[in-house]
């Protein structure tokens, strides 16, 4: 009776745990956009953006603060002994309670403070731009993982067909070498080339893995979450002209506008340091309150003042700092020449790529046509007699490699039309 409520009691649990085991071992499907929305929840060089973005607004409240109203207040309770004089012949003891209230306010700092906040804003638009820009990087690199699988997918299919056709060509040639209608050439050259193409499937069934790998990765997914890919490669003739993309990444481009930002922060470091030519000019407020007792609320006395300071002589100083600024200005100027260049080039570059990619496809699209119509003829010949051995292996080989070809061609289009988009600042949606 204990066994069969045991047993009761067990088939429950042994229910879920099966169901939940063929639900574990389901693999996800993901579609592109569905894989490229799964990686910007997840990715963390996206929330570290953030997070620089939260600290420039920070830095911008700091910096607006440097030129309010300060208040301090202090208190002080000591007690000390005084030595004997001549008018005090014994030890004296004093207890005294001090309180004071201050606040400062600057007038007048040659612009510095200005600048300090001007800049702080620049930087904070900065932070801004940076997260489009983890969010444009991160996107180009789960298009082109996700274009991987596919690629080592696709390849792993043409290296199973290739397999297969070595097998059924094998098979064919010992049946007629055990009839005696060919050579054992035949059968030792066809098993060589069956061992090459099984070569060829491990290598690209590795190759898929890792790819598969490095997609999760990139979407936060654990390394080995088996996925299944919705999307395959597609062929869209691109509308844009180069001259037409290479426009609007001279507009849109987020680094270009990031150096334009920088080179006008460093102007107003050339401004802060000028700011040593100039007077400073503070207002100070003091209330203080001290007494023997606690808590020294007694004895009040204030004090109101304005202070104005200028530096008549600092040995050349402020012309070095001056100097410094206005050559960083010149420097990130040249950076800025130099990044919007190299932008303008990748944009061709990519373009370009796409654009030879775009005409490999239809002609390694016409090669597999080609090629399957060579193995299907060769294969009728040497199964009548006609044909050799050789020229059978060479139209499989044939094959396998239009098909690679034609699959490479697809990929090299999709990838360099990913990063054609993301050199030209395409924002993602």
């Amino acid at each position: 009776m204990n066994i069969q409520r045991c047993f009761t009691a067990l088939v429950p649990i042994i229910l879920i745990l099966t169901f939940s085991q063929a639900a574990f071992a389901n693999p996800i499907e993901l579609s592109l956009d569905d894989s490229i929305a799964l990686a910007l929840q997840n990715n963390h060089d996206i929330k570290y953006a953030q997070s620089s973005r939260e600290k420039s607004y920070w830095a911008v409240k700091e910096a607006k603060k440097n030129k309010g109203v300060s208040i301090d207040y202090s208190h002080i309770s000591e007690r000390y002994k005084t030595a004997p004089t001549v008018l005090t012949p014994a030890y004296t003891y004093t207890t005294e309670f001090d309180n004071t209230l201050s606040l400062s306010l600057p007038i007048y700092s040659g612009n510095e403070l200005e600048s300090k906040i001007d800049q702080a804003k620049l930087s904070l638009k900065v932070a801004e731009m940076e997260i489009d820009l983890a969010k444009q990087q991160l996107k180009l690199e789960v298009v082109t993982d996700y274009f991987t699988v596919l690629e080592y997918r696709n390849e792993v299919q043409v290296n199973q067909e290739t397999v297969n056709n070595y097998v059924d060509h094998l098979n064919l040639v010992k049946t007629k070498y055990e009839l005696g209608l060919v050579a054992k050439t035949d059968v030792l050259s066809s098993q060589v080339d069956l061992a090459k193409a099984q070569d060829s499937l491990i290598q690209a069934q590795n190759n898929y893995n890792n790819a598969v790998a490095a997609l999760n990765n990139a979407i936060g997914l654990s390394h080995d979450t088996d996925l299944k890919l919705k999307d395959s490669f597609t062929y869209e003739k691109y509308s844009q002209t180069l001259e037409e993309c290479i426009e609007y990444a001279k507009k849109h481009r987020l680094e270009l506008a990031q150096y334009e930002a920088n080179i006008a922060s460093a102007q107003y470091d050339v401004k802060i340091a000028k700011s040593g030519y100039l007077p400073t000019v503070d207002l100070a407020a003091t209330e203080n309150w001290n007494d023997t007792h606690l808590p020294g609320a007694e004895n009040n006395n204030w004090t109101i003042k304005m202070t104005a300071s200028f530096n008549v002589f600092d040995s050349g100083l402020t012309h070095s700092k001056v100097q410094q600024a206005q050559h960083n200005v010149d420097m990130v100027e040249d950076k800025a020449k130099t990044e919007r260049d190299s932008i303008l080039l990748s944009v061709r570059q990519y373009y370009l790529s796409m654009y030879e990619a775009e005409k490999r496809i239809e002609t390694n699209k016409v090669s597999v046509e080609q090629a399957e119509e060579s193995l299907m003829i060769q294969k009728v010949r040497y199964d009548v007699g006609v044909g050799t051995n050789l020229d059978l292996l060479d139209a499989v080989l044939s094959l396998d490699s239009a098909k690679k070809d034609h699959i490479q061609a697809l990929y090299d289009y999709n990838t360099n039309k990913a990063k054609l988009e993301q050199a030209m600042g395409m924002p993602v949606k």
